[in-house]
């Protein structure tokens, strides 16, 4: 995860924080419109 976040920051200018939100927005995305995804997810992204 901490390497998505770096890339976030690095390619798309982003704060530490707004990465972090970034990441949590799209996880919360993908659970929301593809429910039998949440524990593949939640393995990619770590659960909260």
């Amino acid at each position: 995860m901490q390497e998505l976040i770096e890339k976030l920051k690095t390619e798309a200018g982003l704060t530490d924080e707004q990465a972090k939100q970034a990441i949590a927005t799209i996880k919360n995305f993908v659970v929301e419109k593809f429910p039998m995804l949440e524990g593949a997810v939640n393995n990619i992204f770590g659960a909260e």
